[in-house]
């Protein structure tokens, strides 16, 4: 059945859009750019940062457009006078709270890879020492709102709250936390785990597992979920956090179970740097268990991992060919009757694994 649409007007182009959608789902199907840092297409949309406001004719107020229906021969416009100023107030009190060098500089396009900063005292607000650095939503917003002529000063105060790394695969730092709620949101009403909530209320709010324990004795999967929603850095991966942009992403369908997770493997230097879930995996939808999210890295690059085939001579395995190999499987079953082989399969292969090897079997 024909999906119904609706033709609105965004900023003077007309869209042409799904029935039912938001106007922030129209303007992102027409290739218009609307701020947003609260928004994720995983999660219920809820308005709650403020950045997308936009006017719309006949309407009151400045709606959210995440949360807007978008309707037929609506006229909507994102980036009025009016419009910009309020964003410029908001990320301004955002920047009260979080270290802003790499936002508002205004030399930063000048900046060269790892060049030391000598005009911040603290290390925390070099942009350079920031693990999500060219990779952060919120640099991406500020960019767009064009925040570079606010001063550098802005009243920021570092919440001076330690970094929490006691954790195996995860590290805290919440001096970066806007208090967007996704990390939140995904861990309560995607994953349904609620390790993470949101503790103590209003300039006291901060994002916390229960009486502020580790992710270990909290209940976590693990599974990496807030840390790929997150919009800046205050979750990151312990052991990706200063390894730097990847050469190359590769898809892959996560070997540890038949499950068949998409996975985007970045690379750099040929070696594997992380794996991260595919949004577009139809069996996982941009989800991943702690093998698949944490686990692939180690064992790729494992020492004990075999690289090669191994054939045993005179009680000793020693490396050989695929080829070599395969002849000597080949000989060796040609010994038996048919009736004499059974062939085992694994839950934790892949579909296509386990149908050529009951392929073979009755072969």
């Amino acid at each position: 059945m024909a999906q119904e649409l609706i033709t609105l007007t965004i900023d003077d182009h007309e869209v042409t859009a799904p029935k039912g959608g938001t106007v922030l789902d129209a303007a992102k199907g027409a290739g218009l750019y609307i701020p947003t840092l609260c928004h994720h297409p995983k999660l219920e949309s809820y308005g709650g940062c403020r950045m997308c406001i936009v006017e719309i004719e006949k309407m009151r107020g400045l709606p959210t457009s995440c949360t807007t229906p978008a309707a037929q021969d609506m006229v909507v416009r994102t980036k009025t006078p009016q419009l910009e100023e309020l964003r410029r107030q908001v990320l301004e009190m955002v920047y009260t709270e979080h270290p802003h060098a790499c936002l508002v500089c205004w030399k930063k396009e000048r900046c060269r890879t790892f060049e030391v900063c000598q005009r911040f005292p603290s290390v925390n607000m070099h942009c350079v020492y920031c693990p999500k650095n060219g990779r952060c939503e919120l640099q991406s917003v500020s960019d767009y709102v064009d925040m570079k002529h606010r001063p550098m000063t802005l009243g920021y105060h570092y919440r001076n709250m330690p970094v929490q790394n006691e954790d195996p695969f995860i590290v805290r730092d919440f001096n970066l936390c806007i208090l967007c709620g996704r990390c939140v949101r995904v861990c309560q009403d995607v994953r349904v785990n609620g390790c993470l909530a949101f503790t103590y209320r209003g300039s006291q709010a901060i994002v916390g597992t229960a009486f502020d324990r580790p992710y270990k004795d909290s209940g976590s999967e693990l599974c990496g979920a807030c840390v790929d929603i997150c919009p800046v850095g205050a979750i990151m991966e312990r052991d990706f956090n200063y390894k730097g942009a990847p050469d190359k992403i590769v898809n892959t369908t996560c070997p540890y179970c038949g499950t068949g997770c998409q996975l985007l493997l970045e690379v750099k230097d040929g070696r594997l740097m992380r794996s991260t879930p595919n949004s577009e995996g139809p069996a996982n939808k941009g989800q991943a268990c702690v093998k698949g999210r944490f686990g692939l890295v180690e064992m790729v690059h494992h020492h004990e991992r075999l690289t090669t085939p191994m054939i045993r001579r005179e009680g000793k395995l020693i490396p050989a060919s695929w080829d070599e190999a395969l002849d000597e499987v080949a000989r060796g079953l040609s010994q038996f009757k048919p009736e004499e082989i059974a062939v085992f399969g694994a839950g934790k292969c892949t579909n296509e694994d386990n149908y050529v090897i009951q392929k073979l079997a009755r072969a």
